[in-house]
């Protein structure tokens, strides 16, 4: 049986086989396609060719009912069908049944090619401020844990074998600060990511003067992609620059999420994971299971391997738009789902987390103070070599220490009682302060096209 599109007719098992995923995940992209389209039109209201291509009350009548869409997606008034393949030819029939040939204008000088393109960098941006504010959100509550246990001993562990004294303080801003360094890594991947591919059509531009600076600034990009080639065979690259960047948080997240189930097992019994994070046994009754954190491990496991299915994906790809890359889409917006909604949870875990400080300080055999004893007789002039084997050579007698004492003790730069807290914070705070100004920007921009909007994200 053959369908009827706005492309022409297509055999109901290719148009099922190829439209695939596109119909559930593109309800995801309805607003960001209706923001490109009411840039574009703008836009061609403006390009200095007569007759014009759109006149500027077209473009009005045509943003009116741009906004009408998007109101009517979030009532759950406007779907994406079969016949309609994606997205963009479901805006485009909508446009066209209440505009008439108005709407069969309005895809002059574009291609579903470059509409895809910059719908997703525009879905990227707004999920990527959600991403690094979620993250921003989760290292301030771990240097909150970090400086009220500040001075709780820990053993600290190599090869998870006892090594040497530590504290709650430094393990808990470990994670916070390889945090810091991850949301570099997203901050990066949002700056590639702002830029417009708008107006590079099918990827080679068109015979027409339009504005594709005037586009890239509507949308709120910091630029247009400046070549209309790789405007479009970016996708996919993008989409695995981005994941790779959600990847190395999920990649902390993961770790911290062993230590969290190590360390709250009854052997150690150093953290007591909030009730509301556990969950029972269908036939233990005692069972209190780190389901949240093992959860993590496994999702940590999906992003890096998205990130990765994206890459291959388009690595053997020729020059220009392939087909290939609708395959990258859902990936791309799960990784998102997964490394945001892990963030989130686990912040609430964090604030509820319980420290046993007696359990950890009961946790310190004398064996944990070794290096510390070699350090002592370095002091006392001894060769550090001749110190290490003499220690060795007697670690039967070795006397057990305070562990409060050894931590005290640690006080250069990083150090247990050497941590700069404010340092750490005010990175926070500066990527806070610069999620809260992108976010503002984006707002006004979508504001102005298409009114307020209920998905922005909040800052951080």
């Amino acid at each position: 049986m053959r369908h009827k599109t706005t492309v022409g007719e297509v055999d109901g098992g290719v148009l099922a086989y190829t439209a695939g995923q596109d119909l559930v995940l593109d309800r995801e992209l309805i607003e960001a396609d209706c923001l490109g389209t009411a840039a574009h039109v703008q836009m061609l209201s403006r390009v200095p060719v007569r007759p014009s291509l759109l006149t500027k009350a077209d473009a009005r009548r045509v943003v009116e009912e741009l906004r009408n869409i998007v109101a009517d997606a979030e009532a759950g008034r406007f779907t994406i069908t079969l016949q309609d393949q994606d997205v963009h030819l479901a805006v485009e029939r909508r446009l066209t049944e209440r505009l008439g040939d108005l709407g069969k204008r309005v895809h002059v000088c574009r291609s579903r090619n470059d509409q895809v393109a910059v719908d997703l960098r525009l879905y990227a941006k707004t999920r990527l401020l959600e991403a690094a504010s979620s993250a921003v959100d989760l290292i301030r509550t771990l240097l909150a844990v970090g400086r009220k246990q500040e001075k709780v001993p820990m053993v600290g562990r190599t090869h998870m074998q006892p090594a040497m004294p530590s504290s709650v303080g430094l393990w808990a801003t470990a994670w916070a600060e390889g945090l810091l360094d991850d949301l570099a890594l997203l901050m990066t991947a949002y700056d590639l990511n702002d830029q417009c591919p708008l107006g590079s059509a099918a990827s080679y531009g068109v015979p027409v003067p339009i504005d594709r600076q005037m586009v890239s600034d509507a949308l709120g990009f910091a630029r247009p992609v400046h070549n209309v080639l790789h405007a479009n065979q970016a996708r996919g690259k993008m989409e695995s620059i981005i994941l790779s960047a959600l990847g190395q948080v999920m990649l902390t997240l993961s770790r911290l999420a062993q230590d969290l189930i190590l360390f709250s097992m009854p052997e150690f019994g150093y953290f007591r994971l909030p009730s509301a994070f556990t969950t029972g046994s269908s036939i233990m009754p005692q069972k209190r299971n780190p389901d949240v954190p093992e959860l993590m491990r496994a999702k940590a496991a999906k992003v890096l391997a998205h990130a990765n299915l994206v890459a291959e994906i388009v690595r053997a790809a020729p020059s220009g738009y392939n087909r290939d890359l609708q395959e990258t889409k859902a990936p791309f917006m799960e990784g998102f789902d997964l490394a945001i909604s892990s963030l989130r949870i686990l912040t609430p875990l964090m604030k509820g987390l319980e420290v046993d400080a007696d359990a950890m300080r009961r946790a310190f055999g004398p064996e944990v103070f070794a290096t510390d004893r070699a350090l002592e007789l370095v002091a006392g002039g001894l060769p550090f070599r001749d110190a290490y084997h003499e220690v060795k050579a007697h670690l039967e007698n070795l006397a057990g220490q305070s562990p409060d004492a050894a931590i005290a003790a640690k006080r250069h730069l990083g150090a247990p009682m050497g941590l700069d807290f404010a340092a750490l914070e005010a990175r926070a705070a500066e990527a806070g302060a610069w999620i809260a100004e992108e976010t503002r920007h984006f707002r006004a921009c979508r504001a102005r096209l298409l009114g307020g909007s209920k998905k922005a994200p909040s800052p951080g």
